[in-house]
């Protein structure tokens, strides 16, 4: 695989122009045929610089447009249906007590929360899919989110916590399995070959674990920890929405703040290390970017499958791109769980069913397309 032109701040006026148009500086060469070209301009201020590609930008845009319209959706056809002049008037805080209560109250915190954990469970993917330079590389398949929720049932089976200990209580499970796959990875070095086997091992004792807690509970526990194990963003409050807003807030920028190297990455160690990226420090950082999203998101909404394993291939399919596009990955990530909660929503109304079933059922269908792709040979992301 060759990698992609890139800028070099050392490189002369002639090959830095021919990098950002991706194109080959006079006198440098021949580009290898099947090389893809860069497109996009870099932008630069200050110290930074950020390459701007005119089809990135537009799947995120059109993202951005499409998830701000199943928002609107969302709050004017629920189970308590408001014209949209309602909601804008309770959002101005001018609407009446109905309405404030049906927005601020019901429908708001949950909607808010599908997107943020949508969001989080993306770039999680993203991430681990970029460092391990592997399409399964997801926190749902590794044992991130497995994990998550054998320290949440803990807290729920054996302790009784409140629901404040049983997000502490996925967040200390989440970051536990990690730090033992990263230990029993490590092996001059961390291989995202190695990284994933350990990680689907470690997942397989977490769902292990996580039966036999339910089968040792009591009934009440047993209910409350199986609803709790679909994943759900039912009765939501802003509690929910703070913690997960905050923690994308802080850790999207960390994750950010390595783009180069993540991108660096996909080309693999050898050939990112000579390029000057410190993959076993930043590689070590990303993980724990990754982890700290994923159990996060668990904390705030119970393991919600697929979106962590699809929302990256899909935004790599969309934008051509082979480097992980983190803003445009949130997106889209928003996007699938925010649609899928409101397909739940109008789908079964009465029954008010956890969104996680309808994420689950979609993605073991994608799994096994994912999965035959690679038997074909199409390649890593086919």
């Amino acid at each position: 695989m060759t990698p992609p032109p890139t800028t070099d701040p050392e490189a002369g006026p002639a090959e830095a122009d021919a990098a950002d148009r991706g194109t080959a500086a006079p006198g440098s060469g021949p580009r290898r045929a099947g090389t893809r070209s860069v497109t996009g301009r870099v932008v630069r201020a200050g110290g930074l610089s950020l390459r701007v590609a005119p089809r990135t930008l537009t799947v995120g845009t059109a993202a951005a447009v499409l998830l701000a319209a199943v928002m609107v959706v969302t709050l004017t056809a629920g189970e308590y249906s408001l014209t949209l002049g309602q909601v804008l008037a309770s959002l101005a805080g001018r609407g009446d007590e109905t309405g404030d209560f049906v927005v601020y109250t019901l429908m708001l915190p949950r909607l808010l929360v599908a997107v943020l954990v949508g969001a989080m469970l993306a770039v999680s993917g993203g991430i681990l899919q970029t460092v391990t330079r592997n399409s399964l590389g997801s926190p749902d398949v590794i044992g991130f989110t497995s994990s998550a929720a054998t320290g949440a049932l803990v807290v729920i089976t054996v302790l009784g916590g409140t629901m404040l200990q049983v997000s502490l209580g996925a967040l200390i499970g989440g970051v536990v399995a990690a730090l033992l796959i990263y230990v029993l990875a490590y092996h001059r070095g961390v291989s995202g070959l190695r990284f994933v086997l350990m990680g689907i091992g470690i997942n397989a004792l977490a769902v292990a674990a996580n039966s036999f807690l339910i089968t040792r509970a009591s009934l009440h526990d047993a209910l409350t920890a199986q609803a709790w194990l679909v994943g759900s963003v039912n009765s939501r409050g802003w509690e929910h929405v703070v913690a997960a807003a905050v923690t994308l807030a802080v850790l999207l920028p960390a994750a950010l703040s390595r783009t180069r190297s993540l991108s660096m990455m996909e080309l693999g160690d050898d050939t990112a290390s000579a390029l000057g990226v410190r993959t076993g420090r930043d590689r070590t950082l990303l993980i724990g970017v990754s982890v700290l999203l994923a159990a996060f998101a668990v904390a705030a909404a119970g393991p919600i499958t697929f979106v962590a394993l699809a929302a990256p291939q899909l935004t790599r399919r969309l934008t051509r791109s082979s480097s992980p596009g983190l803003v445009t990955t949130a997106l889209v990530g928003a996007l699938l769980l925010a649609t899928g909660d409101l397909l739940v929503q109008q789908l079964f109304p009465a029954a008010q069913l956890p969104v996680g079933t309808a994420t689950g059922c979609v993605g073991g269908l994608y799994l096994i397309w994912l999965l035959a792709s690679e038997w074909r040979g199409k390649g890593r992301y086919a």
